[in-house]
């Protein structure tokens, strides 16, 4: 785990993998897990993507190993920025990005905010900002208050997962995931709750991959197809018969599909 100072003084973690060909300049794809998730969340999508790319995986402010941000510190476009900072950190002009449910929104917003560094932009399993979503932030805070991150997230499972799952996966995600503070959650639900890119999607004119499941408890397909209306150059594809956390529950399918999206827009 490496560590990243932010331009506001935070302390942020990653992880970069690349076994690309060391004769070649890498490109650098980075990889934005889900709230509640951290960078561990999508260790299965390494060994598909570091063979090609320079795979970056950060702790988004206040989950796995970075620092909780302090009250003015937490932001949508704070956490591009983060992203942004850490890309020139590691020398990269450009790069791809694609992110997983909250992280998808981040992307977003680093696709809107950075046009001219980024390549290519995956969205999986997000609508843009979470404002029109069928997420109650309000029903999920006196929830977690209630019974605890743990006990919100074991009663929410069948929500985020196949009910097919392997038992032993379903304890590790919840484990991952009750790490999380739940004041940090206090303000970052409702901070993507409040978020809603739609009417800046048209800024978005790199390639752009969206991946969705339907049904989700989360989301109509009419919700997440205004990702598809709004973005000039966009893929949709939808995963049917699955619930809302596809990269955690079909992690090598997903990566494949970035992958081969990836390679088709290759530089």
């Amino acid at each position: 785990m490496h560590t990243h100072v932010a331009s506001d003084g935070l302390k942020l973690s990653y992880v970069i993998d690349d076994y690309s060909d060391p004769w070649r300049p890498p490109e650098t794809l980075f990889l934005l897990h889900a709230a509640m998730g951290s960078s561990r969340r999508l260790y299965k999508w390494v060994p598909i993507l570091a063979r090609h790319y320079r795979v970056v995986r950060p702790d988004m402010r206040g989950h796995g190993q970075t620092d909780i941000p302090g009250p003015t510190q937490l932001s949508v476009p704070r956490l591009a920025q983060d992203v942004a900072e850490l890309a020139d950190a590691l020398g990269c002009e450009r790069f791809h990005v694609a992110g997983s449910s909250a992280g998808a929104i981040v992307a977003m917003q680093v696709a809107i905010d950075y046009p001219t560094r980024v390549q290519t932009l995956g969205d999986f399993a997000s609508t843009p900002g979470l404002k029109n979503s069928q997420i109650n932030a309000d029903a999920w805070i006196a929830k977690i208050k209630a019974r605890g991150l743990r006990g919100f997230l074991e009663e929410t499972i069948d929500d985020r997962l196949p009910a097919d799952a392997e038992p032993g996966f379903k304890r590790w995600f919840i484990d991952e995931s009750a790490k999380t503070s739940a004041e940090l959650l206090y303000r970052f639900v409702p901070m993507m709750k409040a978020c809603d890119l739609t009417d800046r999607l048209h800024e978005i004119r790199c390639p752009t991959l969206a991946v969705i499941p339907h049904p989700d408890p989360l989301g109509t397909l009419a919700q997440y197809e205004v990702v598809k209306n709004n973005i000039a150059d966009c893929e949709f594809v939808v995963y049917r018969d699955l619930p809302h956390n596809i990269t955690d529950s079909v992690p090598e399918k997903c990566a494949e599909e970035l992958k081969r999206f990836l390679l088709k827009h290759r530089a």
